[in-house]
């Protein structure tokens, strides 16, 4: 655990997650989740952000007037979310663990990041399971796709004969070593059957915007907002969304 846990902040500490959002690229995905997070929040909702981050949506939300707690795992994160805003509440924990929180004590919770991290599916079940226990209404949880990932780097970036004994029979990765894990459709839904929780949505917070980058960094303002205009109207279209390179489920009990 230590191991991987030096792996996560050594990536941090060379990726530079505080700007990500603020890339064309990086505000589909902002904007996206922001506009469903907005569609269920109610006033005076208490609010849990396990795996900030750097904090970007805890700080927005706080901003917005919500009780907002972050939780985060990577040391380098804490230490720009306390750099971004020093008021906000920030607790160092792992997703599988967040035994410092009562049961119920928070409205809505947003899992962002932490399933990207967590290779196997006992831990998942364990994350979804705590996130369940402390929360009365709402989870926000997303995953990175493995067709994504297949297309995107085994044969977009033609690095397929180097991760060729990572793929099994059927294109799934199997890859133990990884610091992000990749799943499919049929496996969020085991999920959520095992930790009892019922799926009210499911959006693509960032849809084909990850294939097509230098593209969105290069559009003109009209043309960006059309096509935000345009994810926003087809995120939740089934024949798009395996493809996308995250996945949102919105969950209730």
């Amino acid at each position: 655990m230590e191991d991987f846990r030096k792996r996560l902040t050594d990536y941090y500490n060379k990726f530079n997650e505080n700007k990500r959002l603020d890339r064309r690229h990086g505000q589909v995905e902002f904007l996206t989740s922001m506009k469903y997070i907005h569609e269920y929040l109610k006033e005076g909702d208490r609010i849990i952000d396990i795996g900030a981050g750097t904090g970007r949506y805890s700080i927005t939300l706080k901003n917005e007037g919500y009780d907002v707690t972050a939780v985060e795992y990577v040391r380098p994160n804490i230490g720009q979310i306390k750099r971004n805003d020093p008021d906000i509440r920030v607790v160092e924990a792992s997703a599988t663990d967040l035994s410092m929180f009562e049961d119920g004590e928070f409205d809505v919770a947003i899992m962002f990041g932490p399933m990207y991290h967590l290779y196997s599916k006992d831990d998942r079940l364990k994350a979804l399971n705590e996130a369940k226990r402390i929360t009365r209404r709402i989870i926000f949880v997303t995953y990175i796709m493995n067709e994504y990932s297949v297309i995107e780097y085994a044969f977009k970036d033609n690095n397929y004969k180097d991760v060729r004994d990572k793929l099994d029979e059927t294109f799934r990765i199997d890859d133990p070593d990884a610091l992000f894990f990749q799943l499919r459709i049929e496996d969020m839904d085991e999920l959520n059957g095992l930790a009892g929780l019922k799926l009210l949505r499911r959006f693509a917070p960032d849809g084909p915007t990850d294939y097509m980058r230098k593209t969105i960094n290069a559009m003109d303002e009209e043309t960006f907002a059309a096509f935000i205009d345009f994810h926003l109207k087809t995120c939740e279209r089934k024949e798009l969304l395996g493809a996308s390179s995250h996945l949102t489920d919105i969950l209730g009990r």
